[in-house]
């Protein structure tokens, strides 16, 4: 979608710093980070939420990329969060599918 954002850097017209890279996801960090690490994992086609993401059969990519990123950001030993966030009171912004990987410290919010 050219109005995309996401779409936008994946196609290379916004620059972002890509931490990782397969051939279906694309892993780079916020620019407005939560906590140490806080990297976006995406797929590189348009896919507007998690569920058209797992229609799509591309949810595991997504979550393979991001167990990847907390491998090499070294969050795996003391934990990291995957959250994806759905609809404007999930404080969603941009509606392209993408996963956040947080950690790198002590998350305040506890889910269970």
């Amino acid at each position: 979608m050219s109005d995309c954002l996401f779409c936008t850097i994946v196609a290379g017209g916004i620059p972002a710093t890509v931490v990782h890279e397969t051939p279906t996801t694309l892993a780079f960090r916020d620019i407005n980070p939560h906590a140490p690490v806080h990297v976006l994992v995406i797929p590189k086609e348009h896919l507007e939420d998690a569920e058209a993401l797992a229609q799509a059969g591309l949810a595991n990519d997504v979550l393979l990329a991001a167990a990847a990123v907390a491998a090499q950001e070294g969050i795996v030993e003391s934990g990291y969060r995957v959250i994806f966030n759905t609809g404007p009171d999930a404080g969603r912004t941009v509606f392209h599918a993408h996963a956040h990987v947080l950690g790198g410290t002590g998350l305040s919010l506890r889910l269970g």
